[in-house]
């Protein structure tokens, strides 16, 4: 693939997608030394940069193709990219998600005119049905990330970043097939060949690094992550082959980073993003030495079930250090409870939520155990109420 595959979907892209911003993160220009930006993909038409490489897809059907309909397997921002590229192109689009994919994603693939199907625990089981939908009925498969329209498509991101930031010196991109990367790739080094491009993956699925290492594309197991937008086990052939040569770095970020991310994004660039989507975020907080500045992360998708958010933030907010859960035990008698109540307020924290317990077989009889949720003001006055409780006698389990 060349840089003019790039321009040539970018004039198809035109008229249809927004040119989402790019904001200065304070916030994070701390973390790295220097200018840190946002480029807010989130914003994006369907919430995501996948509007990109499936509209391009589509529209270089022919007419024949684009009437036997296409088919998609995603968990959630392929597919709504499909449907809705689809619907603006005439086509009959079917969209098989993993059963477990985010009800939000599952509702607005359907609201898009899509039929959706649910199969399987995993965007690989998912992609099995779809391939398998395409061979019986002739539908063309439009796959999430390994197709040449498909790169060229979310590499017109790249186009944009160096317009709306000309200065800058690294961009970390989140990457699950590689798709999104390999484009970006392409268009930035055509135009800059010093800047650097930084892959990012969720350490419980990530082939990339292993990949790299053994100079062709190797599968990983599946395991549960909060990011399931990049959860792909095993890089796109043709991602792979764009990246292995052009991106300088792919690194990993822990379940805790990603929550922090997440968290960062929210409170200080008021963005709501999901963990996928963070991931870049994620890096430089993990990573903050390890990126050149001025730095452009790509916050790639804001599709998130609100109800996930929830217990994210909650996830965030406890590995920043301002959210404390424990248990204590406490003699069974008048006045436990009111003294360690007491005690926390004379710290500063505030009890958000309170459990008692008195039947458990791990206490004794004159025993009661207390689960508390606290909030604390960051991470030195969580440990100092950790240290000052255990100093007055109280006994705290955690997990």
């Amino acid at each position: 693939m060349q840089a003019d595959d790039v321009v040539a979907a970018r004039e198809l892209l035109r008229d249809v997608i927004s040119l989402t911003p790019v904001l200065q993160s304070r916030a994070l220009s701390e973390e790295l030394g220097g200018p840190a930006y946002l480029k807010c993909e989130n914003l994006q038409r369907t919430g995501s940069f996948k509007v990109r490489g499936a509209y391009v897809r589509i529209a270089r059907l022919d007419d024949a193709e684009r009437s036997r309909g296409v088919v998609a397997a995603s968990a959630g921002n392929h597919a709504q990219g499909v449907a809705f590229a689809a619907g603006l192109l005439g086509a009959n689009a079917t969209v098989i998600m993993p059963e477990r994919a985010p009800l939000p994603k599952v509702q607005a693939t359907r609201a898009y005119g899509a039929d959706v199907v649910l199969h399987g625990g995993y965007v690989e089981d998912a992609l099995e049905r779809a391939l398998e939908h395409a061979a019986r009925t002739g539908s063309v498969f439009i796959h999430p990330f390994d197709h040449p329209d498909v790169v060229a498509g979310q590499g017109t991101l790249g186009f944009e970043i160096i317009e709306q930031c000309p200065q800058v010196r690294t961009v970390i991109v989140p990457v699950g097939g590689g798709g999104l990367a390999a484009g970006v790739a392409i268009a930035l080094k055509s135009l800059d060949p010093d800047i650097r491009i930084i892959g990012v993956q969720a350490e419980e699925v990530a082939p990339y690094p292993g990949s790299i290492a053994a100079g062709h594309p190797v599968s990983v197991r599946p395991r549960p992550t909060m990011a399931d937008g990049i959860a792909v086990c095993r890089p796109g052939d043709i991602a792979f082959s764009i990246l292995s040569k052009l991106a300088d770095r792919v690194v990993t970020v822990s379940e805790e980073s990603l929550s922090r991310a997440m968290l960062l994004c929210l409170e200080r660039a008021k963005q709501v993003v999901e963990p996928a989507g963070a991931a870049a975020v994620a890096a430089i907080l993990e990573h903050p030495r390890d990126f050149e500045p001025p730095a452009v992360a790509v916050l790639s998708g804001g599709n998130i079930d609100p109800l996930l958010l929830s217990k994210l933030l909650r996830h965030g907010l406890t590995a920043s250090g301002r959210y404390l859960a424990f248990r204590c035990r406490l003699p069974d008698h008048p006045g436990s409870l009111a003294r360690l109540l007491g005690d926390l307020a004379d710290l500063g924290a505030n009890v958000l939520e309170i459990g008692h317990e008195r039947l458990t077989p791990r206490l004794n009889v004159d025993e009661v155990e207390v689960v508390l949720q606290v909030e604390t003001r960051g991470p030195e006055h969580c440990g100092d109420v950790i240290a000052k409780l255990r100093g007055a006698g109280y006994t705290l389990h955690f997990g």
